[in-house]
């Protein structure tokens, strides 16, 4: 990925990202029913995870940083899904944040 391209929007929604996912991860550890946030917490931590990697490939101009953020946008998009299913404030922000975060590594996908 070594372009004249500017990452540093990208690589901020990325830690925004995984911020917001690592925050909604402990919170559902402590809503009434676990067990119904059992998808969710297993979503954050893929998610936070997915983005604090595409975020180093891309502060590294790794050559392969296209696929790692069309994989981030992957799972981000799939952790704003379940999380927008559940009515939790730190859910609805963390669906919010992924959206965003999968919409700048699409952008980082296009050449």
């Amino acid at each position: 990925m070594n372009d004249d391209r500017d990452f540093s929007a990208c690589i901020a929604a990325c830690m925004e990202c995984a911020d917001a996912c690592n925050q909604c991860f402990a919170a559902c550890l402590h809503e009434r029913d676990v067990g119904a946030m059992a998808r969710c917490i297993a979503l954050d931590a893929d998610c936070a995870a997915a983005c604090q990697f595409a975020a180093a490939t891309l502060q590294r101009g790794s050559t392969l940083g296209a696929s790692v953020c069309a994989l981030c946008a992957e799972v981000c998009t799939a952790c704003a899904d379940e999380c927008q299913k559940h009515a939790h404030d730190h859910c609805q922000r963390c669906a919010r944040v992924c959206r965003e975060c999968a919409a700048a590594c699409r952008a980082m996908t296009v050449h």
